[in-house]
């Protein structure tokens, strides 16, 4: 299986979702799952933000692409060629102040190509390119926005299924730690055991489909919602 995997936290030995993205990882070997990993950390290497000459050319059918359109397009088309050659895609994140870091947005930008990642069909329908692949969220929460005065706060959860839904993923896993900062050390303790158990569940599913993930892997937008920063 190759798995796309791409890391989105600004911090680094002390970030909670880079550490919960590797451990899925290795429960996935540890299933007995081949896998080879394609790795991007978008804090290292941030996709360009949308600019004038990107919007123009990417509008622009591809047979009148200029040489100076087809240049402001390479790192996206190569962005997008190594999405839709992965079998499986993880993206690890922190929430900050309600939704995704400024740099996984500039990554979806980057990847939401007309012609390559959706296409028009000819019944005049968009229809995404992504469908085949399997896709986990890995998210890390600093509040609890399961229940209480902030539970409708989440705009990351809808963010990120309409981003990918569009792009053809019907039906992302997510998996979230929460409370990680606004909380007392056993409740971290307890959201990130929680999060281990839920990943253990999808690892053993994606190496034998037949196995059938808990609720609590799979109902994830129902009860587990958060807020602000891992």
């Amino acid at each position: 299986m190759k798995i796309m995997h791409v890391d989105a936290s600004a911090k680094r030995e002390r970030s909670n979702s880079r550490a919960l993205s590797q451990h899925f990882l290795e429960r996935l070997r540890e299933e007995g799952l081949d896998i080879e990993v394609d790795y991007l950390d978008v804090t290292v290497d941030t996709p360009p933000h949308v600019n004038e000459a990107f919007a123009i050319a990417t509008y622009t059918p591809s047979d009148e692409r200029t040489p100076a359109m087809k240049a402001t397009l390479a790192a996206s088309d190569a962005l997008c060629k190594r999405l839709l050659d992965a079998d499986a895609l993880v993206f690890a994140m922190p929430m900050y102040n309600w939704s995704m870091p400024s740099v996984f947005k500039a990554f979806i930008d980057s990847i939401t190509r007309t012609g390559l990642t959706y296409v028009h069909t000819a019944d005049g329908h968009i229809e995404g390119q992504l469908a085949r692949q399997k896709v986990l969220f890995i998210t890390s929460r600093g509040a609890d926005l399961r229940a209480g005065p902030y539970s409708s706060m989440d705009a990351l959860t809808p963010a990120l299924k309409a981003a990918f839904g569009f792009l053809g993923v019907a039906n992302p896993t997510f998996v979230d730690a929460q409370p990680l900062q606004f909380s007392d050390q056993a409740s971290r303790i307890a959201a990130l055991e929680r999060a281990r158990t839920e990943l253990a569940a999808v690892a053993a599913n994606w190496a034998n489909p037949a196995k059938p993930e808990p609720a609590s892997a799979l109902e994830q937008d129902n009860d587990v919602m958060a807020l602000s920063q891992e």
